[in-house]
This record gives C-alpha cells, sequence and structure tokens, in this order.
C-alpha cells in the first residue's frame, strides 16, 4: 500500500537525518538552514536529538510494518514532533525570534509533523476497519 511505502520512506529520512547528526554534528550544524541562527554549536545536544530522530525513524518504519503496533509508534513519533514544531511557533509567539523564521522551518520542522499527524489519523481510521 503507498502510504505504508510513504511511512516506510518517511522512516528512513527521520532516520538518516539522525544518523547524520550522531556521525558528524558539526558538518549537520553548519548543512542545515537556519540552524546556525539558533544557538552556538553544541555536539552533545546535536547528538542527543540525533538520537530522538533514529528512534522516531524506527517507529515510522516499523509502524509501517506492524499494524499491530502503528498507531502507539506513530503517534508518539506524531507528539514529539507537533511538541518540535510547537516549540518553533512558542519561539516567535515569544519574540525569541521573528516570524521569517516559520517559513524557513517549515520543511524540516512543521511538515515533518503534519506528516506525522495525518500518518496517524490514517493509522486510527485503517485500525478501524
Amino acid at each position: 500500500m503507498a502510504i505504508l511505502a510513504f511511512a516506510a520512506l518517511f522512516g528512513l529520512g527521520l532516520t538518516a537525518n539522525g544518523i547524520f547528526m550522531l556521525a558528524d554534528p558539526q558538518a549537520w550544524y553548519f548543512a542545515i538552514p537556519g540552524v546556525t541562527a539558533t544557538g552556538p554549536f553544541n555536539q552533545h545536544f546535536l547528538r542527543d536529538i540525533g538520537l530522538i530522530f533514529v528512534l522516531l525513524g524506527s517507529a515510522f518504519a516499523l509502524g509501517a510494518a506492524r499494524s499491530d503496533a502503528r498507531t502507539v509508534l506513530w503517534g508518539a513519533g506524531a507528539a514529539w514532533l507537533s511538541g518540535h514544531a510547537l516549540f518553533h511557533f512558542w519561539e516567535v509567539a515569544a519574540g525569541i525570534c521573528g516570524p521569517e523564521v516559520l517559513p524557513r522551518d517549515f520543511p524540516a520542522v512543521t511538515l515533518p509533523a503534519l506528516i506525522a499527524i495525518a500518518l496517524t489519523i490514517w493509522s486510527v481510521r485503517h485500525a478501524r476497519g
């Protein structure tokens, strides 16, 4: 099914991002647009987040293969990604950064959260029959 293949690819992308963060956090820091504006390079922090992305990606990939655990796995991933996106919006609302960061961050922050939410909703609907 196309949705499951997409979810598996989404998971692989999240995992690849996490592996990049773990393997070469400094290269990741300078390669991703806007990251340098969020604060100084912190190898430990980036590797912590890299671990999260590996786990998120694994959850989406595993959920594509395991219908019995799909909603829980995808829902947990959607919760974290949504919290991350909402945190970016909060930073704008609190005046920490300007609204110009939202379009810049959209592809890497908000869009993954929206995709995760959509996949989770699909999983809930599909599980009900």
